[in-house]
């Protein structure tokens, strides 16, 4: 494997991770009903925002085309604006179960929509890899004890999700030949103030009212979390793995997210390691290493 498409896997895994932690983060925020979600959307805007454009400071300065403009406008709306929207607003609205399985299916998504877009060819063995990977994470989940939350799955929490999952598939499976255009800086910098732009007049008059003084500690540390590493630094990851791997690949890490919430759940003795669990996580990364041994485009 080249030096490359390691880091590219690297980066992934590392993000995919960190979203498996903000489920959980996501959920008492959205819960605890002090902070509405666009609110919560346009604070990840600004704060991620404002250190990408901090960083880019120190970096050469490099100059977007016009003609790219547009289509990175197009790209906050899909891959963070309706994204992260849908979650947040779902997120309160579905079982930690639902979520997981309605997730599972984004790396078909994403597979066909290159196989469309990118003329990524769908092969046999490519196919197989994501069957294997979303059976292994799907056996996973129902040999799991399912986490603390809601107790039912609302249509519109699960629509909502469903939604997401698709923004995100075409987000990675449309923007690919953009993103390698640019610095990750230089692009993300751009991506966070068209979103910060677009949510900002939805969000000014709470964010203006809203008394920070009073926020329990324990939120205050969720936003700082959801702003830094959430946002900050998956988004940073993210293109990082757009540039080395293919759309298909990077999507198929957000198998790492139940197998995290698992890992840690186990951790404190809220479930148990049995050979399900194992079989299963070896199935997922089976099939990653299966895929990204199948056939690319030329």
């Amino acid at each position: 494997m080249k030096a490359s498409s390691v880091i590219g896997h690297v980066a992934c895994f590392v993000a995919y991770a960190i979203f498996g932690v903000n489920i959980i983060v996501c959920k008492d925020l959205t819960s605890s009903a002090l902070i509405s979600p666009i609110a919560l959307f346009t604070l990840r805007s600004v704060g991620a925002g404002l250190l990408f454009w901090l960083i880019s400071l120190f970096m050469p300065q490099e100059k977007v085309a016009w003609r790219d403009h547009p289509k990175i406008l197009a790209a906050s709306v899909l891959g963070f604006l309706l994204t992260q929207l849908t979650f947040l607003i779902a997120i309160p609205s579905i079982t930690p179960l639902d979520c997981s399985i309605t997730s599972a299916m984004s790396p078909i998504y994403t597979m066909i929509i290159a196989a469309i877009v990118l003329r990524e060819p769908i092969t046999w063995q490519k196919a197989g890899g994501v069957i294997l990977s979303f059976a292994g994470v799907i056996f996973l989940l129902l040999n799991s004890v399912s986490a603390s939350g809601t107790a039912q799955t609302t249509t519109v929490g699960l629509l909502l999700m469903i939604l997401n999952c698709i923004c995100f598939s075409l987000y990675l499976g449309i923007f690919k030949p953009l993103i390698s255009r640019y610095s990750v800086v230089t692009f993300m910098k751009w991506i966070f103030l068209y979103s910060m732009i677009m949510s900002l007049p939805l969000s000014l008059s709470e964010l203006t009212t809203l008394n920070y003084a009073q926020l329990p500690g324990n939120i205050v540390a969720e936003l700082a979390f959801l702003i830094i590493c959430s946002t900050f630094i998956t988004y940073f990851l993210i293109p990082v793995a757009q540039k080395r791997i293919r759309p298909t690949l990077v999507s198929m890490y957000s198998y790492v997210q139940p197998i995290i919430a698992i890992s840690v759940s186990i951790y404190l003795g809220m479930d148990t390691l049995g050979w399900q669990k194992v079989l299963a996580a070896a199935a997922v990364f089976a099939g990653v290493v299966i895929v990204s041994r199948s056939k690319a485009r030329e």
